[in-house]
């Protein structure tokens, strides 16, 4: 690796495997889970307390957000139990273009809501906090609705901090929510 604008993902963190589930494994996304990937988010977004987001996508409408993470950069991986897709994790830029900021990421993560509470999520994001690292992230955020409490606990668990918050921004169901920011230093 030479700078931190040209690390891509190692061989080494691309792909891994549970020793105590030998038919899961995490492994970088390709084109045929995007309409997994999109039943998924829309599940979130039908609670109203995981993502801004209101209305249900279709693949289509996530395939320029599929896009962006297939460049080794910010990459995009799934959780796959026996061959089916339970939940995905990916890394985002964070105020994209600006350099002062270059090495930090935004992490993401949402598992079907049918594989919860089986430890998937706490896989996921130590996969990918484990790749940011290979990748020369020096901080990790997190950007979350504050109704969002498993996810809080999930980024606690790994030594995620409060860094901010930003107050009653987010209106839905007639409800105003604050958006908070936690992070972790690398």
């Amino acid at each position: 690796m030479t700078n931190d604008t040209t690390h891509t993902i190692a061989p080494s963190t691309t792909s891994t495997q549970s020793p105590e589930k030998p038919h899961d494994l995490i492994r970088l996304a390709v084109p045929g889970d995007l309409p997994r990937l999109t039943d998924i988010y829309n599940q979130a977004i039908a609670t109203y307390q995981c993502t801004c987001d209101t209305t249900p996508f279709t693949p289509e409408d996530r395939q320029a957000w599929f896009d962006a993470h297939q460049n080794g950069r910010f990459p995009l991986f799934v959780y796959e139990s026996a061959g089916q897709v339970l939940g995905y994790a990916y890394l985002s830029p964070y105020r994209s273009g600006r350099d002062a900021v270059k090495t930090v990421a935004e992490i993401s993560y949402y598992v079907d809501f049918a594989a919860h509470r089986r430890g998937i999520g706490s896989h996921l994001v130590r996969h990918t906090l484990h790749a940011a690292t290979h990748l020369g992230f020096k901080n990790i955020v997190a950007i979350l609705l504050e109704s969002n409490a498993p996810s809080i606990a999930l980024l606690q668990r790994f030594g995620f901090e409060a860094w901010g918050s930003l107050p009653m921004v987010a209106q839905l169901q007639n409800q105003q929510i604050s958006h908070l920011y936690y992070g972790i230093k690398l």
